[in-house]
């Protein structure tokens, strides 16, 4: 990208190019969204004045975000913002980003859960977006969320207070459950762990296996060892017919099924995501 003066048309057209030249799939959308931020306007902003000139600090800023991206950086670490059920996340490099797949988890527990009060676990809470997202659909209920990575939990208390839920939602970092005390507890228990094989990692793709925390994407060499702590955990600190919802990977709806114990759990539903991928499970304590 070249010229001070840049009309907006102009600007967008080349760093379309740019993004396009390192085969990004949406590289005009992207461009549009990295104006967008740099300029603090909307899209509609951008059609209406498109001839409008950028400032050449304008210009710099927005071609040195154009060139991160066309390094790999993802969009949401760039911009430091992902859209997730209807509702903007500050996201950093310590938090995983948000994903349309995981609103499935979110929709499940809405539906599975009491319209009323009910305490909810969020374990591997990253940003915070699925707590959130619940407690603001859901004003009685309260949460705690628990992650390992303290960094990440700082993302989380600012996601919090930017939607007006920290009163009624808690962070915690540690493993799993192991600072709680053994009890009933919890109405709800979510998760969406990390469950990729540390082998497969090189295959994810750049944007995801050089730039998103390693500890959110995999647990080691077995992708299913934290989600069969899950199965046997859980039931500690689940209520009587509480329900445990979690998200799973590619392929592994079978392996999962298998190390289910039917005497401590009834499968509800194995819900399909958009690509028809067996992606959240429903389960109830019996």
């Amino acid at each position: 990208m070249s010229d001070r003066g840049q009309t907006i048309a102009q600007a967008l057209s080349e760093a379309a190019t740019t993004l396009r030249r390192v085969e990004i799939a949406e590289a005009r959308r992207e461009a549009m969204s990295l104006l967008t931020h740099v300029l603090g306007c909307d899209r509609l902003f951008l059609f209406t004045n498109r001839d409008d000139a950028l400032t050449p600090e304008q210009g710099e800023r927005f071609r040195a975000l154009v060139a991160r991206r066309a390094r790999g950086e993802p969009l949401q670490y760039i911009t430091g913002h992902q859209e997730f059920f209807g509702l903007d996340f500050l996201v950093t490099p310590e938090v995983l980003i948000p994903r349309p797949e995981t609103e499935l988890l979110v929709e499940a527990a809405l539906e599975v859960g009491p319209r009323e009060e009910a305490f909810v676990c969020d374990l591997g809470t990253g940003s915070g977006c699925i707590a959130i997202a619940l407690l603001n659909e859901r004003p009685r209920w309260r949460a705690v969320g628990v992650d390992l990575s303290s960094a990440a939990l700082e993302v989380a208390r600012r996601n919090a207070r930017r939607h007006g839920v920290s009163e009624r939602l808690c962070f915690v970092a540690m493993d799993l459950f192991s600072a709680f005390a053994a009890r009933a507890q919890f109405d709800l228990i979510v998760s969406n762990p990390p469950y990729v094989a540390a082998a497969d990692l090189p295959a994810l793709q750049l944007e995801v296996r050089a730039f998103e925390p390693r500890i959110a994407l995999t647990p080691g060499d077995d992708p299913l060892s934290l989600i069969r702590r899950l199965l046997v955990e859980a039931p500690l600190f689940l209520r009587d017919e509480g329900f445990l919802l979690f998200e799973i990977g590619f392929g592994q709806e079978q392996a999962v099924k298998e190390a289910i114990d039917g005497a401590i759990w009834r499968v509800l539903e194995v819900r399909r995501d958009l690509q028809d991928i067996p992606r959240t499970f429903i389960l109830r304590r019996r």
